[in-house]
């Protein structure tokens, strides 16, 4: 199921969070943040673990005291994974989470204090030679930009990124990637779009605040997926009120859906009649819980009637067509018969055996 239709990324200046590269020719990442308290160190770390499993490239970490950047320390030393350090006013934490073992510091420079302390950051991250991420948040815009527009709207997001942008382009330093977030969608787009022709860094794509699992990941799939769409975004942060390991998922179902990334199963199922000869529901339901492990792509049709099952399983690695008994296609051709029963072990088993074959 191969699309013709390719997305022209905007041309970026390539940065390095840890070993994952950001902008220029490289993947879009995936990034999520964790929610446990950041000194409690296990399940800050088993958090993390989790959140890498799920395809996480880069992992933000809360560091709001320094006691918690002592914390971050050691979660630094038992995790793979990129870990960026969230910094908000204090000017010693992001100094001690750099020299700590960050891999990237969010920062509002605006809000780390005066220009010596800026300076003092902007040189700490050089001489560990990371980058720094410039966080604007609708919901915490400077007061001058809030009196000047009288509410926050895209122009005061671009142009509080833009004064942010100026102290670190004052202190010669370019390693930087820049995030303007709200939890309005059109403002949003409207300020990355405006923004994406003034700057050459990279962009961290993110709808704030989206809402729950359901909510948030309509709202985020239908702003990002506009901006993806245009070719903006070097990086992608879904934020729902959940799970950061359902932040993952939702992220990667939209690049594998815009054909930007692959990874793991892309399931195209029916959404089930009366004409169905199996439960699709469950059986999608239980296809997804069992090839949950799986990060090696593979396209698998689950159609529970001859309607439109032959042509969509047909164009699956491996497809199924409801019947009696079902019939299941392997690369285009039927290849094997299976009953109700038996369909989700024989599907499971098939799979597997493809991405075997695949691999070797």
């Amino acid at each position: 199921m191969q699309s013709k239709h390719r997305i022209t990324r905007r041309v970026s200046r390539q940065i390095h969070v840890g070993d994952v590269p950001v902008g220029g020719d490289a993947p879009i990442s995936v990034q999520s943040m964790t929610n446990t308290e950041t000194e409690d160190v296990d399940a800050t770390v088993e958090q993390i673990q989790r959140i890498q499993k799920a395809g996480a490239d880069i992992v933000r970490v809360s560091v709001p005291t320094l006691k918690a950047a002592e914390a971050f320390k050691e979660i630094r030393q038992q995790v793979e994974v990129p870990l960026v350090a969230d910094i908000h006013f204090n000017w010693k934490v992001a100094i001690a989470s750099a020299a700590n073992g960050a891999d990237c510091l969010r920062i509002n420079p605006g809000n780390i204090g005066g220009e010596h302390r800026v300076r003092e950051v902007v040189a700490c991250a050089r001489e560990h030679q990371i980058p720094i991420r410039i966080g604007v948040n609708a919901g915490s815009l400077e007061r001058e930009l809030q009196e000047k527009y009288g509410e926050p709207n895209s122009d005061a997001l671009v142009e509080s990124a833009m004064r942010h942008i100026d102290i670190l382009e004052r202190h010669d330093f370019p390693d930087f990637k820049v995030s303007l977030k709200a939890s309005e969608i059109f403002m949003t787009v409207e300020a990355y779009r405006k923004l994406a022709d003034r700057i050459e860094q990279p962009l961290h794509l993110g709808i704030t605040e989206a809402g729950g699992v359901r909510s948030g990941a309509v709202k985020s799939a239908i702003g990002l997926g506009m901006l993806l769409a245009d070719g903006i975004g070097d990086t992608v942060r879904v934020s729902l009120a959940a799970d950061p390991v359902e932040e993952v998922k939702v992220a990667w179902d939209m690049l594998k859906s815009l054909h930007l990334r692959t990874r793991g199963i892309n399931l195209v199922a029916c959404p089930s009649c009366s004409r169905q000869n199996f439960d699709v529901i469950k059986t999608v339901n239980e296809l997804e819980s069992r090839l949950d492990d799986i990060d090696a792509p593979l396209d698998l049709a689950v159609i529970g009637c001859v309607v439109n099952g032959p042509g969509e399983a047909r164009e699956a690695q491996v497809g199924v067509t409801g019947g009696k008994p079902n019939s299941i296609f392997i690369d285009g051709s039927i290849q094997h018969k299976t009953n109700n029963e038996d369909l989700v072990d024989t599907l499971e088993k098939l799979v597997r055996q493809k991405l075997t074959e695949t691999a070797s």
